[in-house]
């Protein structure tokens, strides 16, 4: 698409910008629009005095080795379509930089309904995908910090119940949780790979329940990891054990 075409672009769709509130929006993003909204995001909290970004400023943000998972190997023109794509869903808005660079910065605040935050953890799982709670509020606290795994627990029961997050493994010590953000087609293939917790959420949390011993965490996130397979989609997702269902 050429940069007059991408200008064209409205900043909302006629899909989407209209009356659609966060609790009624359809959240479904493809693995690069994933990308490249994870680290608008992230750039926009740890290193502001780079953001808004070019495209080449993205790209190189996608590629990058460091805190991403998987590893991509994004071209100019992948970059530019997802953004396309995000810009007319209103994540995304473009505005000129000195220069006349053209730049982009995300609207993700307003969209999803989040706090800084829940943006900054949303951010981290659509950078890393599938992770554990600590590793999670760990990982997060680089953008905004987290007091405590009760606090991190607390945020990601409020993403959970406003279908922004999912958990990946049953609730207590060593829980996998991850964004809900996936394509009809991968959503299914993550539900035929991970076992999902049999029960459902607690009163005291929507993903707390009874703390498993150390030894059973290292079990279970160790099954987690060790049955990672690679998805057409370019992550990979936790299997369950054969035999095992949803």
């Amino acid at each position: 698409m050429s940069l007059m075409d991408r200008r064209s672009l409205p900043l909302f769709s006629s899909a989407d910008s209209d009356a659609a509130s966060p609790e009624t929006r359809d959240y479904t993003l493809s693995p690069r629009e994933r990308r490249v909204l994870g680290v608008l995001i992230e750039k926009a909290k740890t290193v502001p005095d780079s953001y808004p970004m070019t495209i080449n400023g993205i790209v190189t943000g996608c590629n990058q080795k460091s805190n991403r998972n998987p590893q991509m190997t994004l071209t100019e023109d992948q970059a530019e379509e997802a953004v396309d794509s995000l810009r007319a869903r209103g994540l995304v808005v473009e505005i000129q930089g000195n220069g006349r660079v053209v730049k982009y910065k995300h609207q993700a605040y307003d969209w999803f309904g989040a706090s800084k935050v829940e943006l900054a953890v949303l951010a981290e799982l659509l950078l890393r995908g599938e992770q554990t709670l600590g590793d999670l509020r760990a990982r997060t606290s680089r953008m905004e910090p987290i007091a405590d795994l009760g606090e991190m627990q607390r945020i990601v029961g409020e993403l959970v119940g406003r279908g922004l997050m999912q958990a990946l493994t049953p609730a207590g010590r060593g829980q996998v949780v991850s964004h809900a953000m996936y394509l009809p087609e991968e959503q299914a293939e993550l539900g035929a790979q991970v076992e999902f917790a049999p029960s459902g959420p607690s009163s005291e949390s929507p993903i707390a329940s009874r703390p498993a011993s150390r030894g059973g965490q290292r079990e279970r996130v160790g099954k987690f990891r060790r049955t990672r397979v690679t998805s057409p989609y370019g992550r990979g997702l936790g299997r369950s054990a054969p035999g095992r269902g949803r």
